[in-house]
């Protein structure tokens, strides 16, 4: 053993050497007995102290934000509390919570540490998501009383700038955007809880609520199969199951095997985390928003155990790393607990959008 380090204390120490003989040629010195070590040594120890920096701030930068009080939340951006304003806050909230978190927004960052993270930009995304649908929602359902009638421009403006780029750093950042998107979602907001203003409205029926649980429901549909694929799956064909003169642009195996790659477990569990993150906000300000609709479909119980099973994807990860042991292996695999809860909370959803539906 010791002759092993020997060994490797005899490499290191001519790699040294060497790094100082090259140093000195380049700096056109011809004498090359070792004067320009120390400054080889202070560049490495300066290297290694910009590195730790880096790694300790990484470090910092990846703690995914807590939830907040939509409620508390909205009456700071508001004086006066009408049907949508709590929703409109939460939204306002989780895209301010995004851009103001520990270190910022970090998907667009092109420098360390920033550009080594992954997993908190997939919360990012994860999260982004979500607010493109609400923000959708708001514009075509929540603020119109028909199909005929005419889009809120403050709405219009604020979902076009939550559909820009989300990798962009520069003319114009990603940042920017949003922010406007932020300005035009306050105004939309300012314009709701003006008693003398009658052009902003949001009108709290089963049926809005039923258009954004359907996008909710393809959403957590999706993250169950993107989870559960991290140990491989075989997967009967069922894509025209129902219909029997249904047809599909490619034919497509009876039997399909899906498996997320290895490296994309991590991203597509934290773009999970980050999804059911804003979920459970905005289900929060739909119990205030929506009350009198839930408490007449007697709902609200339903609603409930929804907010639940999606708060207990935001458990604490205590393993540095995200395992993807067997289904009944040796070691966990976090995917497939986060698929777990996620599906026993769009199975509660679409119970409550049948609920809703009904007289």
């Amino acid at each position: 053993m010791m002759g092993a380090f020997g060994v490797a204390g005899k490499w290191v120490k001519g790699l040294g050497e060497g790094c100082a003989a090259l140093l000195n040629a380049c700096m056109g010195q011809e004498r090359m007995d070792g004067e320009g070590l120390p400054w080889l040594r202070i560049s490495l120890v300066g290297a290694a102290v910009y590195l730790l920096l880096v790694v300790l701030l990484g470090w910092f930068w990846s703690e995914e934000p807590e939830l907040f009080d939509v409620e508390v939340y909205a009456a700071t951006q508001t004086e006066r509390v009408v049907a949508g304003t709590t929703s409109t806050a939460a939204l306002i909230g989780v895209v301010e919570t995004l851009l103001t978190k520990r270190g910022g927004y970090l998907s667009n960052d092109i420098a360390p540490p920033g550009a080594w993270l992954d997993n908190l930009p997939s919360w990012e995304y994860g999260a982004l998501i979500q607010v493109r649908d609400f923000s959708k929602a708001l514009r075509e359902a929540f603020s119109r009383s028909q199909s005929q009638s005419a889009e809120d421009p403050d709405l219009a403006l604020a979902e076009s700038r939550f559909n820009f780029d989300h990798n962009s750093w520069m003319v114009p950042a990603t940042e920017s955007e949003y922010k406007q998107g932020v300005g035009y979602l306050k105004g939309y907001l300012l314009r709701l809880s003006d008693e003398s203003e009658y052009s902003a409205q949001f009108y709290a029926r089963a049926d809005n609520l039923r258009y954004w649980l359907s996008t909710l429901e393809t959403r957590l549909g999706s993250l169950s199969q993107r989870l559960g694929a991290s140990v491989g799956q075989r997967r009967v064909n069922t894509d025209l199951a129902g219909d029997s003169a249904g047809k599909q642009s490619t034919a497509t195996p009876g039997e399909l095997v899906v498996k997320t790659p290895w490296l994309e477990i991590d991203d597509v569990f934290y773009e999970a985390r980050g999804s059911t993150w804003v979920m459970i906000q905005l289900l929060k300000a739909i119990e205030v928003d929506f009350e009198q609709v839930l408490a007449k479909k007697n709902a609200k119980a339903s609603l409930q155990q929804i907010i639940r099973e999606l708060e207990a994807t935001q458990g604490t990860v205590y393993s540095p790393m995200v395992l993807n042991g067997g289904g009944f292996g040796f070691l966990a695999n976090h995917s497939l607990v986060m698929a777990s809860y996620i599906s026993r909370a769009n199975a509660a959803l679409i119970n409550l959008r049948e609920l809703l539906e009904q007289g």
